[in-house]
């Protein structure tokens, strides 16, 4: 059995990118490009539907001539979903995307991956309330890079058989094992043909969510404690798409069209572009949608292309788009100069220092054959190994780091602002530090003609500001629907015990949340699980607002006890997807029904569908009126009478009508307009909120209220 040590876990996860970026896949040799066939849902006329002899005689039609269709074909979806991936010339692409039954025709993109302490920090403790019964029946699917078996986080001591609705495999490959906590795998990359994880960032996420309680948890001395998932009673479902190159849409909408006919209860996809796309071309929303009309809940990071506006790429209303925020431990190192000053840095560093300081050198004089802007960078090649050897090495980019490690350097200090949350890992001696310690260290190194200076091993330190939303973070508003707030809320995604940081690392808190709320509410909706973390998440007085944190930071300990709930329908995504401008053949398509859209689309009622947070976006320089109509279940108590609190902002006008919703029974629904007045604002890109609470004395309903002056395209 292989050894899977915790550095080879920490150093694998740390050399994937957690930037999120979108390419498109290319069949060698010609030009036909891997593109994706999604043709809606399944019909539940035809159970035995066996579509791959159908997607044949469609390719058949279209291709070119002495081009076979078994050749071209590149996977069916036929569990439940309706599609297939295709090697298409742009013709042939053309050609599809106007045959009967055909939803969208598009590229299949490589899409990027973007603890002890964290689960504390949101007040979900070992001591929380659970049901461990319903809890070991609750199934968790994770569609990532993989997972390793052998982690003491996946032991099955003391788990009895899987659930009996579990209809799922255990297809690792070779030499991998599941058990009665790890219960089913897959993989979809023909070229590794395992699910076994060889990047770390899939059993990362899988531990997060569901793992089990590990003691001692630590890297080499730092941040340690007790590494648990959400739900540790629950099971595992592992899904590999990705490779170190990253996953793509072809295989993620395998892993979604298996997991949802397996029988998980949720799914946590911590994947995601740098740039957000039409819903019926993104294979997380197609995917979700139909996990959502199973009752699936599915996850799903926000991205991590922040602190930009609009980056965020999950932007389908039936995601739950997760932000990344700090929680109340930060990882640091220190550099100590030789002048006794010290330097704050962000870097994991494991190498305990011998107390000697070593000389200390800028790149740009340790290079002979770069220009300065190179050479300071420390960019490739640039690196003197004479210059550089036995040093420590400044860069100004952090990628500088690992050119100095191949010159021979003992240590490099690195400059950046961006990430100043992250603390990233290297395998030898590295302090990331921000600007103004750079001036610092830059004033130090002209003082002297002999400067040297330490890096300290890393430290664990309280963050008392936390929690705040991680720099790297995509922000809102939703450029595709601007009436659905995205992200919806954020979790703790900035450094955890296996060090790794990212919305990825969010998404699956968020997931082990959802399925213990599940594990009190068995019955939910997977818009009802959404609404109570929603509506229970602590507000946030942050830059950026709710385009940065959505509704706030999570309440795992609330979520089970919302008492209301919006709850939405697939027939309500469909209205939904209506007024967006579908037509009746695409929604009939992808519902699988007889739904029927209104001739002409309804833009203005986007606002209005039944979401846990209220929308808008106006012109400048245009006074507005806006109505929000909505409803409300009562899941609390069952004769309750609530009021409505607005919090107060000065250039909006905002009044309820009712102000009080009275219930005489759990079920029941009760509906309210909330009209937002404003004045003409001539300033573009104002972003004006507020915060709608709903209180029966014990519980509180919130929900952000958002207007965007905007003057973009419309």
């Amino acid at each position: 059995m292989d050894k899977f040590t915790p550095f080879s876990f920490v150093f694998m996860a740390a050399i994937i990118s957690v930037t999120m970026f979108s390419s498109f896949s290319t069949v060698n040799g010609d030009d036909r490009k891997v593109h994706i066939v999604y043709m809606g849902s399944l019909t539940e006329e035809q159970p035995e539907y066996s579509p791959t002899s159908l997607h044949l005689s469609i390719l058949q039609e279209v291709l070119g001539d002495g081009i076979s269709p078994a050749n071209s074909l590149v996977r069916s979806y036929k569990r439940s979903i309706n599609g297939f991936a295709a090697k298409l010339t742009d013709r042939e692409r053309q050609n599809l995307a106007l045959k009967k039954g055909v939803v969208s025709v598009f590229p299949s993109r490589i899409l990027h991956p973007q603890t002890t302490r964290s689960w504390d920090f949101m007040g979900l403790t070992e001591k929380a309330k659970r049901e461990p019964a319903v809890e070991s029946d609750t199934i968790i699917g994770v569609i990532d890079t993989g997972i390793w078996p052998e982690s003491e986080s996946f032991t099955d001591e003391g788990f009895g058989p899987p659930p009996k609705k579990w209809k799922g495999a255990c297809r690792g490959g070779r030499n991998f094992t599941c058990n009665n906590k790890l219960i089913g795998a897959r993989y979809y990359l023909p070229e590794i043909n395992s699910t076994r994880d060889i990047v770390g960032h899939g059993t990362h996420t899988a531990s997060t969510a569901a793992g089990n309680n590990v003691n001692n948890a630590n890297f080499y001395g730092i941040a340690q404690g007790i590494a648990r998932g959400g739900v540790p009673s629950a099971r595992i479902a592992a899904y590999a798409v990705c490779d170190v190159n990253g996953c793509t849409d072809v295989a993620i909408l395998a892993a979604f069209d298996d997991a949802i006919a397996d029988g998980v209860d949720i799914i946590t996809v911590s994947l995601g572009s740098m740039f957000s796309v039409d819903i019926k071309e993104d294979s997380i929303a197609i995917g979700s949608f139909h996990a959502m009309e199973r009752g699936i809940l599915t996850i799903n990071s926000a991205g991590n292309s922040g602190p930009y506006s609009s980056s965020v790429s999950s932007v389908a209303p039936w995601l739950l788009t997760v932000a990344a925020n700090t929680i109340d431990r930060r990882i640091i190192d220190k550099v100590v100069l030789g002048n006794g000053k010290t330097l704050i840095g962000n870097s994991v560093n494991s190498f305990k220092s011998n107390g000697k300081k070593v000389p200390i050198v800028f790149g740009k004089s340790a290079s002979r054959s770069c220009l300065e802007s190179s050479a300071q960078s420390c960019d490739e090649n640039c690196v003197d190994k004479e210059l550089a050897k036995g040093k420590i090495v400044v860069c100004t980019e952090s990628s500088g780091a690992k050119v100095a490690l191949a010159a021979g350097a003992v240590g490099s200090i690195t400059v950046t602002d961006i990430v100043s949350n992250v603390s990233f890992v290297e395998p030898f001696p590295v302090s990331a530090i921000n600007s103004k310690g750079f001036v610092l260290l830059l004033s130090y190194l002209n003082s002297t003609k002999n400067p040297r200076a330490e890096i300290l091993k890393s430290e664990a330190v309280n963050d008392t500001a936390a929690p705040r939303v991680a720099e790297f973070s995509s922000r809102g508003p939703n450029s595709i629907i601007p009436e659905i707030l995205k992200p919806d809320l954020s979790a703790p995604g900035s450094t955890k015990y296996n060090i790794l940081s990212g919305t990825s690392m969010s998404c699956p808190h968020v997931a082990g949340i959802a399925a213990y709320v599940k594990t009190f509410h068995p019955d939910w909706s997977p818009s009802a699980i959404k609404s109570a973390i929603m509506t229970t998440a602590h507000p946030m007085n942050i830059k950026d607002g709710v385009f940065a944190s959505g509704a706030g930071h999570v309440n795992p300990l609330g979520a089970i006890h919302p008492g209301l709930v919006y709850n939405a329908s697939k027939e309500d995504y469909i209205q939904l997807l209506c007024n967006f401008g579908y037509n009746t053949t695409t929604v009939r398509s992808i519902s699988g029904d007889n739904s029927t859209c209104p001739k002409a689309p309804k833009k203005s009622s986007l606002k209005d569908h039944n979401y846990p947070a209220l929308a808008a976006r106006v012109l400048p320089s245009k006074a507005f009126k806006i109505k929000f109509n909505r409803t409300v279940t009562n899941v609390g108590r069952a004769n309750s009478t609530y009021k409505v609190k607005v919090l107060a902002n000065s250039k909006l006008n905002i009044t309820v009508a009712p102000e009080v919703l009275s219930f005489k029974s759990l079920k029941e629904k009760q509906s309210f307009v909330v009209t937002v007045v404003g004045g003409k604002i001539k300033k573009d890109n104002t972003v004006l909120s507020s915060f709608l609470v709903w209180s029966d004395g014990t519980h509180r309903v919130r929900s952000p209220i958002v207007v965007h002056i905007d003057s973009g395209e419309w």
